[in-house]
């Protein structure tokens, strides 16, 4: 179950409801998958929109990991996309928005609540 709070992004795949995480490994193996060599490289070629299918599966399969799914990319290229694409490329984008700081594309989260507040 996605915990919000810990920067999880919930997603349906494949019948399963997953959620996906970005940790500080993930980062860098994203970082060496699109050939990016900071963070702030990393953030400018996200952050341009343009992100190619393979883009997606990398994030995804990063995400799933981070959250500790399991997926390989066979697994999850394997996937029909019909009626599911629409709600990965969100779901990247929701994990990418979070996880960089992007605020005006992070979903909306709840706030936490206060324990000294009734």
């Amino acid at each position: 179950m996605a915990n919000l709070h810990r920067g999880d992004v919930p997603l349906e795949l494949g019948g399963q409801r997953l959620s996906l995480r970005l940790t500080l490994g993930g980062l860098a193996e994203l970082e060496d998958a699109l050939g990016t060599g900071d963070l702030a490289a990393l953030g400018a070629r996200l952050g341009s929109g343009r992100l190619s299918a393979r883009d997606v599966l990398i994030i995804l399969r990063l995400g799933l990991k981070g959250a500790g799914h399991g997926f390989t990319d066979q697994e999850i290229a394997a996937l029909p996309l019909a009626g599911q694409f629409e709600a990965m490329l969100g779901a990247v984008v929701a994990l990418l928005a979070g996880t960089l700081g992007m605020p005006d594309q992070a979903p909306e989260s709840p706030p936490l609540p206060h324990p000294f507040v009734p």
